[in-house]
């Protein structure tokens, strides 16, 4: 799920021209090795922060049917996750990165969520509402100085972004359809063997089955009634 965060913001700057023809877009730690190898104006989202959003944690799977309605499987509950990120701009003048900087924060701004059409993977399979937060208050744990502590580097100006995304609860696939019947046998003290007796009794199902033998669900031709008799007649 986390990649296809990644990729979701990606495209979603990409559609809005950040950072350009002549710039490049980043996921890596912008460390000081990192800034030092880079040679073009360089937008830079980092991943700093993942944690779960508690108060979204449900329980109880859900059906899943094809087109035809037919079950397929079941689906555990989705979890929440708030996956922080720090937005930067690397030029060579700090003109240039508030230039860049203030594109990247007019491209997030425009939406609350992640538009479909910028979704991958398992996040558009679910259909859940992917929401951001852009600039917000300062979450909870790592502050952005102590980021940059940990890179290593300088404190620059940076975009706080905050994704909540779902990660897809476990996959329960159905079983095979039933082909064959049930067989009831009774055994003496005997070991049971694969190979049904012959005059084992092999419970039919409605509907598509290879079953045989005398199932108790098969058709058999019912008796007649006999005839009435009248009050103090003998049996017949």
């Amino acid at each position: 799920m986390i990649h296809e965060v990644d990729e979701g913001i990606r495209r979603l700057l990409v559609a809005g021209g950040v950072p350009g023809d002549r710039g490049d877009l980043a996921f890596e730690a912008p460390t000081t090795d990192w800034s030092a190898r880079r040679n073009a104006p360089t937008v830079n989202v980092f991943l700093y922060d993942i944690r779960e959003d508690l108060t979204r944690r449900n329980a109880g799977a859900t059906e899943v049917h094809d087109e035809d309605g037919v079950l397929v499987g079941w689906r555990g509950p989705a979890r929440w996750f708030d996956l922080s990120y720090l937005v930067t701009a690397w030029t060579n003048r700090p003109q240039d990165e508030h230039r860049l900087l203030s594109e990247a924060l007019a491209c997030l701004v425009r939406a609350e969520r992640l538009a479909p059409r910028f979704l991958t993977g398992s996040l558009a399979e679910l259909g859940l509402a992917v929401g951001m937060q852009v600039a917000g208050p300062a979450p909870e744990g790592r502050a952005a100085p102590d980021v940059w502590s940990a890179l290593g580097g300088e404190l620059k100006p940076a975009i706080t972004l905050k994704i909540t995304a779902p990660l897809a609860g476990e996959w329960t696939p159905t079983g095979p359809p039933v082909t064959e019947g049930m067989v009831l046998r009774t055994a003496d003290g005997a070991t049971l063997v694969s190979t049904p007796p012959p005059d084992a009794r092999r419970l039919r199902y409605e509907g598509p089955t290879t079953a045989e033998g005398e199932g108790f669900a098969v058709a058999r031709p019912r008796p007649l009634p006999g005839g009435r008799r009248r009050r103090g007649e003998p049996i017949r």
